[in-house]
């Protein structure tokens, strides 16, 4: 589970609780009218901007926003220069059994490229156009929580006039005045609340995400390029470390992992 979301997501929570409990009461908060403009109405205009496939999607997408996959650059430097090493020692065919014990299907794929003796221009534009299909992907989802971010203010607007309408129509009825009050303003707490603590920072996650993911593809890339090119493994070691930031190159250490015959496949 990714504890950063969590944690933002219940603290987030707490307070606006805690500052309406100081200030009044819960109920105060709770209008089912509104509630059904907010979430209604953006649902409705989310269906009406993308297919219904994609939309169906959506508990997958947050549901990546809560769990926690990281992949280590350090082990994928770690794992291609291991591969080189046997690239040096045997030869590219012998990586065609090490290539399928690799759990990661995008360097599996460009490995076995190389094992069949592909021109490296094509294994670069094959890898760099599926690199690009991927961060397409990944950017639907973010565009479908960007969009119910960008709807949720809206439709909290929308029930803000609808409350001021119902509001003017009985001002000769004041036990009515209230009620109208009520959606007008509650409308458009909820619009905000969903928009800024749920779907505008889950789309800013899925973002961070598919960079960290897109920038270990590209180390994925550069490396079996070096492979494919019969560097040095420790000229590609460093090559490698340059995608990095300072603080995370000195936890690569891959000479030792190497030497121990530590099985680095992932």
């Amino acid at each position: 589970m990714d504890l950063a979301t969590i944690i933002g997501i219940i603290s987030g929570i707490i307070l606006f609780m805690w500052a309406i409990f100081m200030g009044g009461t819960l109920m105060a908060f709770i209008d089912i009218p509104s509630a059904m403009i907010v979430f209604g109405g953006t649902i409705a205009a989310t269906l009406v901007n993308y297919p219904f496939s994609k939309f169906t999607s959506l508990m997958k997408i947050i549901r990546i926003v809560f769990t926690e996959k990281p992949i280590d650059a350090g082990d994928v430097i770690r794992t291609i220069i291991a591969l080189a090493e046997t690239a040096r020692r045997e030869g590219l065919l012998a990586l065609e059994d090490a290539a399928y014990q690799l759990k990661d299907d995008f360097m599996q794929k460009g490995i076995l490229l190389i094992v069949d003796g592909t021109d490296p221009e094509l294994v670069k534009n094959i890898m760099e156009t599926e690199l690009a299909f991927l961060e397409e992907r990944h950017s639907e989802g973010q565009g479908i929580l960007e969009t119910m971010g960008a709807l949720a203010p809206a439709f909290g607007l929308i029930g803000t006039i609808i409350g001021l309408i119902n509001m003017l129509k009985n001002l000769d009825s004041p036990e009515l005045i209230g009620p109208g009050m009520s959606v007008a303003l509650v409308t458009t707490f909820y619009g905000s609340l969903v928009a800024n603590l749920f779907f505008i920072p889950m789309a800013g996650k899925l973002k961070v995400r598919s960079r960290e993911e897109i920038l270990i593809k590209e180390v994925m890339i550069e490396g079996m390029l070096s492979i494919q090119a019969g560097e040095n493994p420790r000229i590609i070691e460093e090559k490698l470390k340059a995608f990095l930031a300072p603080a995370s190159r000195k936890h690569v250490n891959s000479n030792k992992d190497i030497e121990s015959g530590e099985d680095i496949a992932w």
